[in-house]
């Protein structure tokens, strides 16, 4: 599945009607987007007043809409409740599953929807974690399906994590990126399956030496949550991990780093912790949690700061960018 090239063009108009499976946090916050981008949505949901939790969450996801420049008058006019998966799904171009967590729940979500939508339906499950190989076990036709995880809220952040199964066809893959970036997303599509994929790995290691840090007494939650937000949150807005390594070996790239840096980062490795989320570090890290506001409060300032990052960083202060910038400008 390595190298995918498609075009972008085309794909609201083949795309235009997503039945979103599971409404909660995510799976609303998709429907905010879908929405927005003016594509007709399904939603089902088993909770019975599923209705009233999707508007809330749409309406909470308004501003940041707006902020993104995106239309949210009557935002709902395309928005429809079915409380029958089937029927849900029997019409839909994009089946985008949210369920719970759990493997047994996704495989019999997923053979539902197999009977019920249409030949050409392309079925995407938001899983953070589980490999797509794994819930397609349960299809009669393994090829069809893909993983399409964002990055919560998806309606915000760009990344869309597309992860193949040993199974999924490769004209699946391209579509759903097809689909991804046509919605303004940054689909990445991952060369091996790996239980958490990516994004959610890196979180996973740094949040444990985070954990480990706090229960060693070295800084509490709100002095590291400071310490990663005014130095390596900034740099790798711009800059990943490698790229930021390779501009620490100065002129020698990352050659450099590893050769003279390398083996102190690496001693770093060993002496990392391996805390465990014990009744005693949950209570610590629970009375620590004393953010100052409630959590729709930071929900709504964190959203607005990040549009601003968003917007701060899209000009790209990538030189590969700038090169070609120039050389455009030197052709005119």
């Amino acid at each position: 599945m390595n190298d995918i090239h498609v075009a972008t063009h085309g794909t609201p108009d083949t795309h235009r009607h997503v039945a979103v499976v599971g409404a909660g946090v995510i799976g609303s916050s998709w429907t905010a987007l879908f929405l927005a981008k003016g594509l007709a949505v399904t939603v089902t949901d088993p909770l019975p007043d599923v209705a009233r939790q999707v508007h809330d969450q749409l309406q909470a996801a308004v501003p940041t809409l707006r902020a993104l420049g995106l239309p949210t008058e009557d935002l709902e006019r395309n928005l429809h409740f079915e409380a029958d998966l089937g029927k849900a799904v029997a019409d839909a171009d994009v089946v985008q599953e949210n369920g719970p967590e759990r493997l047994a729940v996704k495989q019999d979500v997923f053979a539902r929807i197999e009977q019920a939508a249409r030949p050409d339906a392309l079925l995407i499950s938001s899983t953070s974690g589980i490999r797509a190989t794994d819930i397609a076990q349960a299809l009669r036709r393994p090829a069809r399906l893909v993983i399409g995880h964002p990055f919560n809220p998806p309606h915000l952040i760009p990344l869309v994590e597309v992860a193949p199964g040993e199974k999924t066809d490769r004209e699946v893959v391209e579509r759903a990126v097809a689909f991804y970036t046509a919605l303004g997303k940054k689909p990445q599509v991952l060369r091996k399956e790996a239980p958490g994929f990516v994004a959610n790995r890196l979180q996973a290691a740094l949040f444990r030496e985070a954990v480990n840090l706090v229960v060693q007494g070295v800084v509490t939650e709100s002095e590291l949550d400071e310490i990663v937000t005014s130095s390596i949150g900034l740099r790798w807005a711009v800059a990943g991990p490698f790229r930021s390594f390779h501009l620490g070996g100065g002129p020698g790239g990352l050659p450099h780093f590893l050769e003279h840096l390398g083996p102190g980062l690496e001693g770093l490795w060993h002496d990392l912790g391996t805390p465990e989320l014990d009744e005693p570090t949950v209570q610590l890290l629970s009375r620590q949690a004393r953010f100052g506001a409630s959590v729709e409060e930071l929900d709504a300032a964190r959203d607005e700061a990040q549009v601003r990052v968003m917007r701060a960083v899209s000009g790209s202060a990538d030189p590969t960018v700038q090169a070609g910038q120039a050389e455009r400008s030197a052709g005119n």
